[in-house]
């Protein structure tokens, strides 16, 4: 089969590789749509460790059974389906508590560490196992389903910070994860939602997703913006979609006494903490992992319009443009967002 096989830092080529082979309760997909997700460009470069060459990568993918395993008893070949990015074992304690983000085997499609190695979807075919399939609705493209990894990742994050209904949010960065997660505040009832970042294209695809506030933090006290938003009080809840020094010193320093910081962003491995001002101001800051059952309401939310993916999808391109598509993305070109990539020539718009 066709592959996007990463061979070398910053090296990437379409090669030859065999079909998977099938386990007891496994299922072929032949991928129809891949994304490019900020995580495979960090690990292009070899600068996350996660991404081990040789490896196929890709985890943000939907497409149609081609084969079933024997076990295999939901679905059939021929379904629209997509998957989670995680491979959990279902049986260890964290997934009975329904933690499959924490499982203890976990593995991640299209990522190879110190721990593990599973190919991905910037392929013609990838195995995965039934328990992580999502079916699709009939309206929804594959384009579009290429999506609801990032969008499962945004309401898990808002999850875990506690939106109720009624407060007043910040989001710091406005990538495609921060995007997300502004309309998913707005989608679980957050009756204000701010969004910071220092890209104005960025802020100009916010304003149009419908956010009530944007702050332009290049040469802005964020902090002190906010504050003058909310009466002196500051957000009552602020998701950190960046994970830099910067702009974790800028969420809690935006955050109301006794608010909540939710931490998505990891491009640094360490920052530091401002350890007093968490304490004195009783303040919450908790880390968000991947998603763990949100792709039926990520479904539902896109389905509905209450999320919006479209417009965050720059180009869908053929399996073979994405080696130029990654050097693009690496480089910083300016008004790129989600690169969809279609390993497979089926209609995914």
């Amino acid at each position: 089969m066709k592959t996007l096989l990463l061979t070398a830092a910053r090296t990437l080529q379409i090669a030859e590789q065999p079909r998977p082979s099938l386990e007891p309760d496994d299922v072929l997909i032949r991928v129809a749509a891949c994304g490019i997700c900020g995580s495979d460009v960090h690990g292009y470069d070899g600068s996350s460790g996660r991404r081990i060459p040789p490896l196929i990568m890709g985890h943000e993918a939907a497409g149609t059974i081609a084969e079933v395993g024997g076990l295999v008893t939901a679905f059939k070949v021929g379904d629209r389906v997509t998957f989670d990015s995680t491979v959990y074992c279902g049986t260890c304690i964290y997934c009975r508590r329904g933690k499959v983000n924490l499982c203890e085997r976990r593995q991640v499609v299209g990522v190879a560490c110190a721990e593990f190695r599973r190919e991905g979807a910037f392929a013609e075919y990838i195995a995965v196992p039934e328990r992580i399939l999502y079916a699709l609705p009939d309206g929804m493209s594959f384009s579009e389903a290429a999506m609801l990894e990032a969008v499962s990742v945004a309401l898990h994050a808002v999850k875990v910070g506690g939106v109720s209904g009624g407060e007043t949010s910040l989001i710091v960065g406005a990538g495609m994860i921060g995007l997300l997660t502004m309309q998913a505040a707005r989608a679980r009832g957050c009756a204000r939602v701010l969004i910071a970042d220092v890209d104005e294209t960025r802020l100009n695809l916010a304003r149009d997703l419908g956010v009530d506030e944007v702050i332009a933090a290049s040469g802005c006290d964020v902090a002190k913006r906010v504050k003058d938003l909310t009466g002196g009080l500051g957000a009552d809840l602020v998701f950190e979609a960046v994970g830099r020094d910067e702009t974790v010193a800028m969420s809690i320093d935006a955050v109301c006494k006794g608010g909540t910081v939710t931490l998505i962003g990891n491009i640094s491995p360490q920052v530091s903490f401002p350890l007093q001002k968490v304490v004195s101001r009783e303040i919450r800051v908790l880390g968000s992992a991947a998603s763990a059952g949100e792709y039926p309401d990520a479904i539902k939310l896109i389905s509905s319009g209450d999320i919006k993916v479209k417009p965050m999808i720059t180009a869908v391109a053929p399996l073979e443009d994405g080696p130029a598509w990654f050097d693009r993305l690496y480089r910083g070109e300016p008004n790129l967002m989600k690169i969809v990539l279609t390993p497979n020539s089926i209609d995914s718009m």
